[in-house]
């Protein structure tokens, strides 16, 4: 076991078989979580590096669970289910850690009181774990006063978060060392087993059922609303459980996209959604997938109860035809299925767009340019749109669907474009050799053209 640090009056090194009853779950799920991040070299620098906390090869990671301090104020009650220690060279990073499982939810109270702890004892940071998701770990599902994490950090990881980088890990083939690997394998099948009460997004929160009837009555949703904010709050939590899905099942990670302000403040982020919410009825995002030809867009349309996804990509420009271009497209599409596909074609100048079922565009190609004769498309969209009728108001099935709607579209679309890039210029035949372009020749040619372009 590692010497106690100074700071604390007592603590236990992080175990991977903890021996704890069976009424302590989150200490149990805590310290295996822990101890594998100790051991697990990769593992516990991939993790670290998602706080921008660099580990190095040779840096050290000490795991420590029901840890006491030395200072300690009179109102803090409970304790902290663990610390990290980091040790790079001479210099340490520390961090408070507060595990919930289940049902249990981080409050306020609770983690402000241990901003406060770390604060007093010298902690650098406070990382939360919990079965709430969130897109970045530099964002957290509590809304924390900024004046108290000044001085330390607040962090949170989901143990979807945890899960799927444990995946992409082993996947990906970045622990070499077999024991390693066998834990992290190991760690990833106990998190995934219901007994260690880690539990995934799943249904939208209570409000979703009363906007989307308040919707259907025909009323609007205020920005003020508090069950708007809820929504929005939920929608992200879908959002954040279905790109770690994904991440997992192509083995690269999938993220939500952001403007850099929304990335730099969660509270605009929530801002935004709600005012997109009010204004269109309506959900968006987008996720971004590595080496995919575009981002994805992603909308819940209230009035209409559907899911979309859809991405553009830029029509060939060495195809000058409306079929032509759309053949292009079709060859891509060829092992897609047709249910609930579509193709909106973009046209230059103020004409609008038009969209045609996948389908019919397969039957009938010429069927787009008989609608805009003599114009050519510059982009399409290719999008899956699901209706869900009454589907959509229950929390529970809005979300398996959004996740089934995200897996379909990305085998059938995303996996299958590819972005149209240009050739690169050909030499001419009359300069296929070196010889034929000579120095002098040169010179007057570019002589001639520079007395052209001045007009003598």
């Amino acid at each position: 076991m590692s010497d106690l640090p100074e700071m604390l009056v007592s603590g236990e090194a992080s175990r991977l078989f903890p021996v704890l009853s069976e009424n302590s779950k989150e200490g149990r799920t805590l310290s295996i979580f822990l101890s594998c991040l100790e051991n697990v070299g990769e593992f516990g620098r991939t993790m670290l590096a998602g706080l921008g906390v660099k580990a190095g090869s040779r840096a050290r990671i000490d795991t420590f669970t029901e840890v006491v301090f030395k200072k300690t104020s009179a109102e803090q009650g409970e304790r902290p289910d663990g610390l990290i220690i980091l040790r790079n060279g001479s210099k340490a990073w520390t961090a408070l850690v507060e595990a919930k499982v289940g049902a249990n939810d981080l409050t306020n109270k609770q983690i402000e009181g241990y901003l406060a702890l770390a604060r007093s004892n010298g902690i650098d940071a406070v990382i939360t774990l919990s079965n709430q998701f969130t897109p970045l770990p530099t964002h957290h599902p509590l809304n924390i006063s900024g004046s108290l994490t000044k001085k330390v950090t607040l962090f949170h990881w989901s143990w979807g978060y945890v899960i799927t980088q444990a995946q992409l890990l082993r996947e990906q083939g970045a622990i070499s060392d077999r024991e390693q690997f066998i834990l992290l394998s190991e760690l990833q099948r106990f998190l995934l087993h219901p007994s260690s009460g880690v539990k995934e997004f799943d249904q939208m929160p209570p409000a979703w059922s009363d906007i989307c009837a308040q919707i259907a009555s025909g009323a609007g949703v205020s920005s003020k609303n508090s069950l708007a904010v809820e929504v929005a709050a939920g929608w992200h939590q879908a959002l954040d459980r279905m790109t770690g899905t994904l991440s997992r099942q192509i083995g690269k990670h999938v993220r939500v996209g952001m403007v850099a302000a929304e990335t730099d403040d969660p509270a605009k982020r929530l801002k935004s959604t709600v005012s997109c919410l009010s204004a269109e009825l309506c959900l968006r995002s987008e996720i971004i997938v590595p080496d995919a030809a575009s981002r994805v867009q992603i909308a819940a349309d209230i009035p209409k109860r559907t899911i979309s996804f859809g991405m553009r990509i830029k029509a060939p420009g060495d195809r000058k035809s409306t079929k032509a271009r759309l053949t292009w497209l079709l060859r891509q599409l060829s092992s897609a299925e047709p249910n609930d596909l579509y193709v909106r074609f973009a046209w230059p100048g103020s004409s609008p767009s038009t969209q045609y079922p996948l389908a019919n565009l397969r039957s009938n190609p010429n069927l787009p340019a008989q609608d805009r004769p003599g114009k050519v498309p510059h982009s399409f969209d290719v999008i899956i749109v699901r209706e869900l009728g009454t589907k959509f108001v229950q929390r529970k099935n809005f979300v398996s669907d959004l996740l089934q709607s995200a897996s379909q579209f990305h085998a059938s679309v995303v996996e299958n474009l590819a972005t149209w890039q240009p050739k690169p210029p050909k030499i001419s035949d009359d300069r296929r050799t070196p010889a034929s372009v000579s120095t002098v020749a040169m010179r007057d040619e570019m002589e001639q053209e520079a007395m052209q372009r001045s007009g003598i």
